[in-house]
């Protein structure tokens, strides 16, 4: 199946989340002259203009302090001034919420995003990266990396939410995060603490497996494989998970599900087996996608900083246009607790 592709315009103002830009737009608007008027007066490879329009536009510019973004101005000789994101598939909340934030940290610098989707196959992701190529996207951004596999690419690109532990990636700190959420679980008293995974190629899944175990094995409690299940990201997966782990005589009183939407999943498993949140069993979630916090039962979940890893995201392919070295930038999670956690019962 061909990858999807969709494209989002540009806007002049990002996200709540991010530290507002000066857009060449913003500094045509206030001087009264077209965007390419800025863009010829600003770049600094054309001839000086002293003209009195020329003039002017340096002079707002400087007022509003604009800063010419590299990224904008084009990250191949032949730019486009668009950014393709690829990502496993758009109805998955978490995707489409970094997408998002994406397009609209692109948007403030004047530049366009267009999303591919892959269903996480990796041939689809090659035919993905080929069909953005054409379209002559000026880098990349992928959520779809796995680990010990290079990204190789023929323009520049950045790794987002996760990393294959080689390329320019900006991801959340996914071990700090599962360890706030089993922290917490084990702060009400919970001691036996089920895990519901994902995909053990997904270094986010990887993460937050080894946040978990660091946060029991400080507690002094022993890594039970018995007490893990789940190998997806989808509520399909996690209410499978969840049954398997529900619906046994020595079943834990707490989970921790690698995301919300595995969370959603074991709240479904434990309502089918007659078992009352939080009273039977305390849930966490990972994510705080929109839904979780208008459940009935409100989820307790683990805030990611989507805006920030998106920023991040783009100015590591900034940097990657540049030929610099490859770095991984992190961003710190939240613990949001809510109504489906409480205190063990004894």
């Amino acid at each position: 199946m061909p990858p999807a592709v969709n494209s989002e315009s540009g806007k002049s103002s990002p996200t709540s989340s991010l530290t507002p830009v000066v857009t060449i737009l913003d500094v045509a608007r206030a001087a009264g002259v077209s965007k390419s008027t800025v863009s010829r007066v600003l770049d600094e490879r054309l001839p000086h203009s002293t003209s009195p329009t020329a003039e002017r536009v340096r002079r707002v510019a400087a007022e509003l302090g604009y800063v010419r973004d590299p990224l904008a101005s084009g990250l191949r000789r032949s730019g486009t001034n668009t950014v393709g994101v690829i990502v496993p598939r758009l109805t998955d909340t978490v995707m489409a919420m970094l997408y998002e934030e994406i397009a609209a940290a692109a948007g403030s610098r004047g530049m366009f995003a267009i999303v591919a989707t892959t269903e996480d196959k990796p041939d689809t992701e090659r035919l993905a990266v080929q069909t953005l190529v054409r379209r002559r996207v000026d880098g990349l951004i992928l959520t779809t990396a796995r680990l010990g596999t290079p990204t190789a690419r023929d323009v520049p690109h950045a790794l987002a939410l996760r990393t294959d532990g080689i390329g320019p990636a900006a991801v959340g700190d996914d071990r700090l995060g599962a360890h706030l959420a089993v922290r917490h679980l084990l702060d009400l008293g919970h001691r036996r603490i089920g895990l519901v995974g994902g995909p053990g190629y997904a270094s986010s899944a990887r993460e937050r497996l080894a946040g978990y175990r660091e946060a029991l094995d400080q507690a002094g409690i022993g890594f039970d494989d018995r007490l893990v299940a789940g190998d997806a990201f989808s509520i399909e997966s996690g209410e499978i998970a969840g049954r398997d782990l529900l619906d046994r005589a020595d079943r834990p009183t707490a989970i921790f599900a690698v995301n919300d939407n595995t969370a959603i999943g074991v709240m479904a498993a434990a309502h089918a087996l007659g078992l009352r949140v939080p009273e039977d069993l305390s849930i966490v979630g990972y994510n705080d996608i929109p839904i979780v916090s208008r459940l009935p039962v409100p989820l307790t979940t683990v805030r990611v900083p989507f805006g920030q890893i998106a920023a991040g995201a783009l100015e590591l392919l900034t940097e990657a246009s540049r030929g610099e070295q490859p770095r991984t930038l992190v961003a710190t999670p939240t613990l949001i607790p809510r109504r489906s956690t409480g205190p063990a019962r004894t």
